[in-house]
């Protein structure tokens, strides 16, 4: 069967079987499709990749194949997990379960760490970034990948993720300016190796509510891990710790950089100059006027 036949039919079959969440824009109907079927060729891509990319012909074999991977995505299997790719500030990602899957909305604080990076190698040749609660390592990796004065100390309590973001370090062969620990926060660097040894701390932590966490979509909560989004009974749990304990590691006038849920922003900002420890206190919305992206400069 020719290529725009078969996946013409397919698409007619699939329509309005797939259900899509909104925190995955890229991800529509054809991206989807496209995604899956180079999969099945043996081509591993995220949707926003795919969508540019020309399929190739299938054999019998991979049209069996693609028809598998189609009926898990039906049975919610997240995308990213199926194709083992998801694409990050133009970098694509190793995927799976042991991490949270990047999202758009996360872009916000990467491009905005990255321009503070841009900002401080105009007065300094090296920049010493820490990436807390990792995850798959995207918002580290995506800064080092791109601005090339940046070493990236990068840390996550799951063992699972560090791993995995270890393999996105190798994968995009980063391991001269990239290293991952695993730990609980700042634990691993209480030493006068990197105290106040930091341009630049971020971090995209749990910030959902315990209780609202056992209530998320079932592609999400049976498929990523919760310990990824919980952040407390308010939310807040990591981000008060963040704020607390990130001026240690920074060095006078170093910055952090942080996400926050949808909502949280103004009673964040509160927290963040009740702590007297920054100055320059900012924020970056979305594109519908939320708060999403908070970063301060430690006083001198």
């Amino acid at each position: 069967m020719e290529i725009e036949t078969l996946f013409n039919q397919l698409s007619n079959e699939l329509s309005g079987k797939i259900h899509f969440l909104e925190d995955k824009p890229e991800e529509t109907l054809e991206s989807t499709l496209k995604a899956l079927w180079l999969k099945a060729s043996g081509t591993f891509v995220s949707a926003e990749k795919a969508i540019k990319t020309t399929l190739p012909e299938l054999n019998r074999e991979q049209i069996n194949k693609l028809n598998e991977l189609i009926n898990q995505r039906i049975n919610n299997v997240p995308l990213a997990h199926l194709t083992n790719r998801q694409n990050f500030m133009g970098i694509e990602l190793i995927a799976d379960k042991r991490a949270l899957i990047p999202r758009k909305e996360t872009e916000i604080l990467g491009e905005k760490t990255l321009e503070l990076s841009y900002e401080i190698a105009l007065k300094k040749d090296d920049i010493t970034i820490m990436d807390v609660c990792c995850g798959s390592g995207n918002l580290g990796i995506a800064v080092a990948k791109q601005n090339l004065n940046c070493k990236v100390f990068l840390s996550d309590i799951s063992s699972e993720s560090v791993e995995l973001t270890r393999e996105n370090v190798e994968l995009l062969d980063l391991n001269d300016r990239v290293i991952a620990f695993e730990s609980d926060m700042f634990e691993a660097f209480k030493s006068d190796i990197f105290y106040a040894g930091f341009d630049i701390i971020l971090c995209n932590p749990p910030y959902i509510s315990s209780t609202k966490v056992v209530k998320m979509n079932a592609e999400i909560s049976l498929n990523e891990p919760a310990l990824a989004f919980d952040g407390g009974m308010l939310g807040i749990k990591i981000i008060k710790q963040l704020i607390a304990e990130a001026p240690l590691f920074l060095k006078p006038e170093g910055w952090l950089a942080f996400e926050v849920g949808v909502g949280q922003g103004d009673f964040v900002l509160t927290l963040i100059e009740k702590s007297k420890h920054f100055q320059q206190i900012d924020s970056v919305l979305d594109a519908v006027g939320n708060i999403r992206v908070i970063f301060a400069q430690k006083v001198i």
